[in-house]
C-alpha cells in the first residue's frame, strides 16, 4: 500500500445511500496550480466498490498531477482526498519501485502478503528434507491459510506475463519485463483499490488480452488511465474525463462515452450559439446607454457580463489539419520479390512477394520477436535483404515513422526542429503555412514552440516526430507504433487524418481500436518466416481465429493443483514422501524451463553467440527431468506396492 503522508486523509465510515455503493476513495474539492497556470480547481470525484473507472484527459490537462495527488505523491493547493479507513490501495507507475538486486520470486515474496510468506517458508523447507519439524510447520501452515491453490493462481499469472524464469534479477530485466513485474506483484497480492497508469504498455496482443479477460471477470476495483480503447470497452463500466478544467461523469463502458459526449458538446454548442445572439442585443443596450446609470441598468450591466462570458466560451478544440500535397503516384508502388531473411535459424521472411496497390492500408501484427518491425527496416532498406529484391516505383515517396523517435540536437527548441524543413510548408492548392502556424496545428501553442525538445513529454515527443515525418508529404507511410504515449484525445485526431489520407498505409501497432478503425487488411506474423494475408481488420481476425482454433491447454504451469492432495502415503516412510512431493514439483519447474527455452528457439529470439549455450541448457534439462521422472517412477511404484 502506498505511503499517504504528503496528502490529508480522514476516515469516511459513512456508507453512500445513494445508490448503495460503498465509497472508498472521495476527491474533494482538489486545485492545482503551477505559477501563473491553472491546471484545474475544485475537482471532485469519487470512487465506489466494484467501480472501474477510466479517468480520461489530454496531455498536459492535469491527468498526471491529479493521478500523483490521488497517490499522496503530490499535494494539492486546495481540498483533499478522503480514504475509506482499513482499505488497501496499490498503484502501478510508469517507474518502477523495484529492488535490483532480487530476483522475480524474491520481488514477489517481498511484498506485504501472509499467503505468500507461508509458501516461500514452505519452499524453504522443502530444500531442507532432513528437517522434519520445520517441514511439517510449513505444511500445517499451509493448511491454514489455504495457500496451496494461491501458489499455483501466482504462477499462472507470472506466466501469463512472461516472466518463466524465477531466478532472474530485476536488474537483468528489460524495461518491459520490469513494469510487467510491477503488474503481477499488484495483481498477487490483489488489492481493494488498484490504481493503474497505462497499464498494457509493454504487453502483447496476447497478455493484453488476458489482461483484459482477468480485470472483466474479477471484483476488483479499478480506477485507470489507459489508451487502449478495447480495454475501456470491454473493462470499464464508467468514464470520467477531465475536459477544459471541468469534470465530466459517464455510467457507461467507452462507446457510451463517446455517444454522450457528443450529446453533451452539441448541447454546450447550441447554449454558446444562444448566448452569441444575446450578447449582441445586449451589447447595442449598452452601447446607448447614458453615464448616469438607474438601479434597474446597473442590474442588467452585471447580467450583460455574465452573457458576454458565456457568449466567448466557445470550445477551444485543437484539430491536427495537414492538407498534405501528396506526390502523384504512379502504377508502380512497391513490389516485393521472394524477399527472405534470417538470423542464424531464427527465419524472419522467407521467399515472401506482394505487390502493393493504390490506397492499399495494411496492419501488422504478430508476437513479439516475430520480425514485424525487421520486415519494416527491410521494406526501407534500413537493412539489407538475404535474398530476393524490393522495387520502389519512381512516383513513391515513403515516410517512415520508427519505434526510435525523434533525435534532436543538443539546447535545439520545438520550431527549430520544423524550420530544418523550411520557414514555410507547401500545402495542397498552391497553399503555404509558416512553420510556427503548423506546430499550431499539431497542438504545440506559441510558448510551447520555444521549449528545448528535451523538455517535452514522451506523448509531446511522438506528436513532433510524427508532425516532422508528415510535413515531408510522403505517399507511402510506414507508421511503427504511432499510438504508444499518445493521449486518447490524440488518438482520435491521428485517426480523422489518416482515414482521409490517400496514400498506402502500413503499420504495426498493438492498439486494437486503431487497428480496426484505420487498416482493412492484415499481415499476420506467426514466426519461421510464416506469414498469412488476411482480409480484414483486428475484429475480423479474432472472430476467424476464434472460430477455427480449438482452446489451447494450459501450460503446466497453469494447471490447477492442490499440492495436499497429491502428497502420497502407502509405504513410503516420512522422508520419502517429502521427497516424492519435492521430486514432482522440481519436475513441473524443470518442465517450464524446457519450455521456456523451446519458445525462446521457436520466436527466433535467440541471439547468435547465445545459441550452443541455450542448446546446452535445453539438453541438460532433459537429461535432469529423465533422472528425476525415474525416481518419481521408483517411488510411486512403492508407494502402489
Amino acid at each position: 500500500m502506498q505511503s499517504f503522508k504528503a496528502t490529508k486523509f480522514r476516515h469516511n465510515s459513512l456508507l453512500l445511500q445513494k445508490n448503495s455503493l460503498v465509497n472508498y476513495l472521495s476527491v474533494e474539492n482538489i486545485s492545482k496550480s503551477f505559477g501563473e497556470r491553472t491546471l484545474f480547481e475544485n475537482i471532485s470525484f469519487g470512487i465506489n466498490k466494484d467501480q472501474k473507472i477510466a479517468f480520461i484527459a489530454k496531455n498536459g490537462s492535469g491527468k498526471t498531477t491529479i493521478m500523483n495527488i490521488i497517490n499522496g505523491f503530490d499535494e494539492p493547493d486546495t481540498g483533499q482526498i478522503v480514504l475509506r479507513k482499513s482499505i488497501r490501495m496499490a498503484f502501478l507507475s510508469q517507474d518502477n519501485k523495484l529492488q535490483d538486486e532480487l530476483t522475480i520470486e524474491e520481488s514477489i515474496f517481498a511484498s506485504d502478503n501472509e499467503s505468500l510468506k507461508v509458501i516461500e517458508a514452505y519452499e524453504k523447507a522443502l530444500e531442507n528434507p532432513d528437517d522434519e519439524e520445520t517441514y511439517q510447520k510449513a505444511f500445517d501452515a499451509m493448511d491454514q491459510h489455504n495457500a496451496w491453490d494461491f501458489e499455483t493462481q501466482y504462477k499462472q499469472i507470472l506466466f501469463k506475463l512472461k516472466l518463466e524464469d524465477f531466478k532472474l534479477k530485476v536488474k537483468s530485466l528489460s524495461g518491459g519485463q520490469k513494469k510487467r513485474l510491477s503488474l503481477a506483484i499488484i495483481l498477487i497480492n490483489r488489492p481493494d483499490l488498484l490504481i493503474l497508469d497505462e497499464p498494457t504498455n509493454h504487453l502483447d496482443l496476447e497478455m493484453i488480452e488476458w489482461l483484459e479477460s482477468y480485470f472483466a471477470k474479477e471484483n476488483i476495483t479499478l480506477f485507470m488511465v489507459t489508451h487502449d480503447r478495447f480495454f475501456l470497452e470491454r473493462v470499464c463500466n464508467e468514464i470520467i474525463e477531465l475536459d477544459n478544467g471541468k469534470i465530466y461523469q459517464y455510467r457507461g463502458n467507452y462507446s457510451y462515452y463517446l455517444e454522450k459526449k457528443e450529446e453533451r458538446i452539441a448541447s454546450e454548442n447550441s447554449s454558446v450559439d444562444k448566448a452569441q445572439n444575446l450578447f449582441v442585443k445586449e451589447l447595442e443596450w449598452m452601447r446607448r446607454q447614458p453615464k448616469a446609470r438607474t438601479c434597474k441598468s446597473k442590474s442588467r450591466q452585471d447580467d450583460f457580463y455574465e452573457i458576454k462570458e458565456k457568449a466567448q466560451s466557445r470550445r477551444r478544440e485543437n484539430v491536427v489539419e495537414l492538407e498534405i500535397n501528396m506526390e502523384r503516384m504512379g502504377s508502380k508502388i512497391i513490389e516485393l520479390h521472394k524477399i527472405s531473411k534470417k538470423f542464424k535459424d531464427h527465419v524472419i521472411l522467407d521467399n515472401f512477394s506482394f505487390d502493393f496497390q493504390r490506397g492499399e492500408r495494411i496492419g501488422i501484427i504478430g508476437k513479439n520477436g516475430t520480425g514485424k518491425s525487421t520486415f519494416l527496416n527491410l521494406l526501407t532498406g534500413t537493412i539489407p535483404l538475404d535474398g530476393g529484391k524490393v522495387v520502389v516505383g519512381d512516383t513513391i515517396k515513403i515516410g517512415y515513422y520508427t519505434q526510435s523517435g525523434i533525435n534532436p540536437k543538443p539546447g535545439q527548441r520545438v520550431i527549430d526542429v520544423i524550420k530544418e524543413y523550411g520557414e514555410y510548408i507547401p500545402l495542397t492548392k498552391g497553399k503555404i503555412i509558416s512553420a510556427s502556424q503548423l506546430l499550431e496545428r499539431f497542438l504545440f501553442d506559441s510558448k510551447k514552440q520555444y521549449d528545448f525538445v528535451e523538455k517535452l513529454s514522451g506523448g509531446e515527443l511522438k506528436r513532433l516526430y510524427l508532425c516532422t515525418v508528415l510535413i515531408q508529404n510522403p505517399n507511402f507511410l510506414i507508421l511503427d507504433e504511432p499510438t504508444n504515449d499518445l493521449d486518447i484525445v490524440t488518438l482520435n485526431v491521428l485517426e480523422s487524418f489518416l482515414l482521409d489520407y490517400p496514400g498506402c498505409l502500413l503499420v504495426v501497432s498493438h492498439d486494437r481500436y486503431f487497428m480496426d478503425k484505420i487498416v482493412d487488411n492484415l499481415f499476420v506474423f506467426r514466426g519461421q518466416g510464416l506469414i498469412e494475408n488476411f482480409p480484414g481488420n483486428y475484429s475480423d481476425f479474432r472472430v476467424y481465429e476464434d472460430s477455427i482454433e480449438p482452446k489451447q491447454l494450459e501450460n503446466v504451469n497453469t494447471e490447477k493443483n492442490n499440492w495436499k492432495q497429491s502428497i502420497p502415503s502407502g509405504n513410503l516412510t516420512f522422508n520419502e514422501q517429502k521427497e516424492f512431493q519435492k521430486v514432482e514439483r522440481e519436475i513441473k519447474d524443470l518442465e517450464l524451463d524446457k519450455a521456456k527455452i523451446e519458445q525462446l528457439f521457436s520466436d527466433g529470439k535467440v541471439t547468435e553467440n547465445d545459441i550452443e549455450k541455450k542448446a546446452n541448457e535445453l539438453k541438460n534439462i532433459i537429461s535432469k527431468i529423465e533422472t528425476k521422472e525415474e525416481r518419481w517412477f521408483e517411488l510411486s511404484s512403492k508407494m502402489e506396492g
